[in-house]
């Protein structure tokens, strides 16, 4: 329904807040109280003087009983009805009226609903690290481990008399040391946990700062788009990395910026972007114009800095297992971070399907459920020798569309926080309430 079409709900609403009776408001203003009747149910439109003579006499400003509520509080009240399940049960048709006549009561409905999307994305990740975390495991183990050793002291002391001094001197040194140790423990695990959802302050292993890094640069590296960049350029980033904490995570990161900076040699960024836009972002077209493989292709339109008016890509590339080994996410499709994905992903697709692309439309559930077009294909990487087993990596270009408007494949992040009850890929229950 129009905004000016409620103008009458709001006359009535304002009227009847301040106990003012029909009649005495139609008197006042020179119309019939039947005709105020009229207006007041949307019968009747209104406006110019009779408009501008209400409003003075209900103390308003003409424009708050003609124009009601701001889009964006009808915005947040529908976005807060789009997340029930039972959606048919709810007016929304009438989002527009119920902002006009009780703009607190629906500020507070929208308020709430975005708390609790906040606080999903929250439960979310905090389930992902519990779940999956190695550090967290170990940090556990070892506080277990440390009371189980004061407990069988204490229990030492507690049940022998004739303990020797010398031993009991030694006993009671494990149980301060041991304390000490279980005190440590405790505060790390506690700063640990302290970190909340953010994945940066979380970094537990090589793969882990890798991401970071690539978190960090958006999968775009400046300086190696430059047509002299070599060597130098690669140890300027790298050494200017602070994500990169060991060995492991810069040798890690190496590989992958070697990688990149091929791809921009064989792509240069304004051929590229050109070429791009004449195949209407054809992957396979660019590859064979370009002349390289296809999942160079893929990587190469992830690391491109958005257009006004583009939307970011993301990236996601896996090894034969299955294990994630580099992410660029994208709003609306998170990535685990520990943990398998969802095997209903194109990506894994691929690798079922060595070298032919796959392509899927997607659609990640939340408050409004985003839709993706999913863009993979599985490619041998090189050998070292001609009797070493075939190894395959798949790539994944994830590119956010509007609604296709026709079917699209629904999909999650991982089956612990993904809602989809009835999914027939799902390998364990889901900790949150389900909603398609």
């Amino acid at each position: 329904m129009a905004e000016t079409r409620l103008t009458g709900s709001r006359i009535r609403e304002r009227r009847m807040s301040q106990r003012v009776r029909q009649a005495d408001l139609a008197r006042s203003v020179g119309i019939s109280p039947a005709y105020l009747n009229l207006i007041e149910h949307n019968r009747r439109r209104i406006g110019g003087k009779l408009l501008v003579d209400l409003a003075r006499e209900l103390k308003v400003e003409p424009a708050q009983l003609s124009e009601g509520a701001g889009q964006a509080l009808v915005s947040g009240v529908n976005a807060a009805a789009a997340r029930r399940p039972e959606k048919d049960e709810i007016e929304t048709d009438r989002a527009e009226e119920f902002a006009g006549r009780f703009p607190g009561w629906a500020g507070l409905v929208a308020t709430q609903a975005q708390r609790i999307e906040e606080l999903e994305r929250v439960v979310e990740t905090l389930s992902d690290r519990l779940t999956h975390d190695p550090h967290l495991a170990a940090s556990l183990h070892e506080v277990i481990s440390t009371v189980t050793a004061i407990r069988s002291t204490s229990a030492i002391l507690a049940e022998t008399t004739d303990i020797d001094p010398d031993w009991q001197a030694r006993f009671l040194r494990n149980m301060r040391e041991e304390a000490q140790r279980l005190s440590n423990s405790a505060a790390g695990l506690v700063t640990y946990l302290d970190a909340g959802a953010e994945a940066r302050e979380m970094q537990v292993s090589a793969a882990d700062d890798l991401a970071a890094f690539v978190e960090a640069a958006g999968y775009h590296f400046e300086v190696l788009e430059r047509p002299a960049a070599g060597e130098g350029e690669l140890a300027i980033l790298l050494d200017g990395a602070e994500e990169l904490r060991d060995r492991g995570a810069r040798d890690l990161a190496r590989r992958m910026l070697v990688r990149y900076l091929s791809d921009a040699r064989a792509m240069p960024e304004g051929p590229f972007r050109a070429s791009l836009a004449a195949t209407g972002g054809d992957p396979a077209r660019l590859a064979e114009g370009f002349g390289v493989a296809l999942d160079a292709v893929l990587r190469r339109m992830a690391s491109l800095v958005p257009a006004e008016g583009e939307a970011r890509r993301g990236l996601v590339i896996c090894d034969g297992s299955g294990t994630v080994t580099l992410r660029k996410g994208v709003e609306g499709f998170p990535l685990p971070r520990f943990g398998a994905a969802c095997p209903l992903w194109p990506l894994y697709q691929a690798l079922a399907r060595p070298a032919q692309p796959v392509e899927a439309f997607v659609e990640m559930p939340g408050q409004e459920p985003r839709v993706f077009r999913c863009r993979a294909v599985s490619l041998p990487r090189p050998s070292s020798s001609f009797d070493a087993p075939p190894v395959h990596e798949a790539t994944m270009l994830i590119e956010p569309v509007e609604d296709r408007g026709g079917p699209v494949l629904p999909v999650g992040a991982s089956c612990r926080i993904c809602p989809r009850e009835t999914c027939g890929a799902r390998r364990e229950p889901s900790i949150l309430g389900g909603r398609g």
